[in-house]
């Protein structure tokens, strides 16, 4: 069982990646004045989050121009804790704080998986295999430092081929377009 973990004031929270374009391991840290903790995710989710929490900073009052941080790049970790599955995002208002809510990727054997009813939201709880989870509160600075840094990486990716729009590897790639 993974263990749990509950950031209430984060020095850092940078996404980052291991590895060159087309090969890369994205991550999410977490630094705190104790530690560092890294949790693998996706690229996707990395995009996602982004996106997300930009919409809601721009639904929330303009951050005071002497609270701004300058982004941080993630060091490359020790060690992942887990993969993260499951993302959440919630503004607490009395903190003016965003939360990001991390919960751990669960593999399942597929003989188990066809025997349980996932409708039941303690399926998992009642099978032993309740995901850990990371709740990050964020300043609304440190949210778009976040932001900016993940659409960095993002971006950084392999290119787009100019013709299927899929991505290209140095060599290039077998467009389904000149086929």
């Amino acid at each position: 069982m993974s263990v749990s973990w509950n950031f209430t004031e984060p020095i850092a929270v940078v996404p980052g990646t291991i590895g060159t374009p087309g090969n890369r391991t994205f991550f999410l840290q977490v630094t705190t004045v104790d530690n560092s903790l890294s949790f693998k995710l996706e690229k996707q989710q990395v995009a996602a989050l982004c996106d997300y929490l930009g919409g809601i900073l721009t639904d929330l009052p303009a951050i005071h121009p002497g609270s701004f941080i300058a982004p941080t790049t993630a060091f490359e970790p020790l060690d992942l804790e887990w993969i993260i599955g499951r993302l959440a995002v919630a503004y607490e208002e009395a903190d003016d704080r965003l939360v990001i809510v991390a919960e751990e990727l669960i593999e399942i054997d597929e003989d188990l998986a066809e025997s349980l009813d996932f409708d039941d939201p303690d399926v998992l709880v009642a099978i032993g295999l309740e995901p850990a989870s990371a709740r990050i509160s964020l300043t609304r600075a440190q949210v778009a430092a976040f932001i900016a840094v993940g659409a960095d990486i993002v971006r950084a990716g392999r290119p787009a081929c100019p013709l299927c729009g899929r991505p290209m590897d140095p060599g290039g790639h077998p467009c389904p377009r000149l086929n």
